[in-house]
């Protein structure tokens, strides 16, 4: 499972999803889908954006978080 640590960086940064919004230029709907870790996909340059304005590292952004079942899943799709 893939984490996306945007309320965890807001919270340290004393910042709101409108603030964060407003300084990368990203709507806030989608500053929102990140937020609630509802968002299915990410620019690239969304996620630069995040990192440069939240002053973090994309690692500090994302996490993976292991699942044995599905990363097994995963493994067997990817290897066919």
């Amino acid at each position: 499972m893939i984490r996306i640590k945007v309320a965890e960086l807001l919270g340290k940064n004393k910042m709101t999803r409108k603030d964060l919004a407003e300084r990368t230029g990203i709507r806030p709907a989608t500053i929102g889908m990140m937020y609630d870790e509802t968002i299915k996909r990410i620019e690239i340059e969304y996620l630069e954006r995040v990192c440069i304005a939240l002053d973090c590292s994309i690692s500090d952004l994302i996490e993976i978080i292991p699942d044995s079942d599905r990363d097994e899943s995963l493994r067997n799709l990817i290897q066919k």
